[in-house]
């Protein structure tokens, strides 16, 4: 998935979870191949949207596949089956709570990426971190479970101070430095979302005006997703500001 191989990816989960039919991973993670090949194909991955404050803004709504829509809110809505049955059996079953986090995380996505709707965007990504804190509290060494709250804490912290302030007041997290070590533990220690954080601190480089740093994070990417044509992109965009 990380090669953009969405179709390859999709055959993978499919084989998995005819295996493991009660694990909510699964279609969980089919669910985020449904999200991120839509965002691929609408142009959403572009790091200047995330970049240029104003771009991101003024963005149009995108208009998803109506097929890919309807086949992730399903993917969704059996991984959430899966692992709420799961966290009624015990509610310390890691994997579920990571699942929990991970499918909030993809809804916010989904809301603030495609839908513009940054209200519902906010509300599941504070769901999330519940899930993962409580994650953190039953498997400390699950670095997976980082994003989320280092997503919230670094892009709210981007925000305009009076807007930083009612955010805060209304029970998000703000703090731009803990959210970026949050995303270095997963791009040093994660399993399934280190490079997803090693992408967001390519673009948090690029908004520090860093490009030495952006680069070696996208070079390290591209060696081993060579055929995901957004890290080429990027660099390139990169050398020719080099010039």
């Amino acid at each position: 998935m990380y090669d953009l191989q969405f179709d390859e990816a999709h055959r993978a989960f499919a084989a998995w979870k005819q295996s493991h039919a009660d694990d909510s991973l699964g279609p969980a993670s089919n669910a985020a191949a449904c999200l991120f090949s839509e965002l691929a194909r609408l142009g959403a991955l572009e790091s200047e949207l995330f970049v240029d404050d104003s771009h991101f803004k003024e963005r149009a709504k995108l208009r998803p596949d109506p097929a890919r829509e309807a086949l992730f809110a399903q993917e969704l809505a059996h991984a959430d089956r899966l692992a709420d049955a799961a966290l009624q059996r015990s509610g310390a079953d890691s994997n579920a709570l990571f699942v929990k986090s991970l499918t909030l995380g993809l809804r916010a996505d989904n809301a603030g990426l495609i839908e513009k709707q940054s209200f519902a965007a906010l509300s599941y990504t504070k769901e999330a971190r519940v899930f993962s804190e409580r994650l953190i509290q039953v498997k400390p060494e699950a670095a997976d479970a980082y994003p989320g709250p280092g997503m919230e804490n670094y892009l709210l912290s981007l925000k305009p101070a009076p807007l930083r302030v009612l955010l805060r007041v209304t029970g998000s997290n703000v703090d731009r430095e803990r959210g970026l070590q949050e995303l270095r533990e997963t791009a040093a220690h994660g399993r399934y979302l280190e490079p997803f954080a090693k992408l967001v601190l390519a673009v948090a480089a690029l908004r520090d005006n860093n490009p030495v740093h952006a680069r070696e994070l996208l070079g390290e990417l591209h060696t081993r997703f060579p055929d995901n044509e957004l890290y080429t992109r990027e660099m390139d965009r990169i050398d020719e500001g080099a010039r």
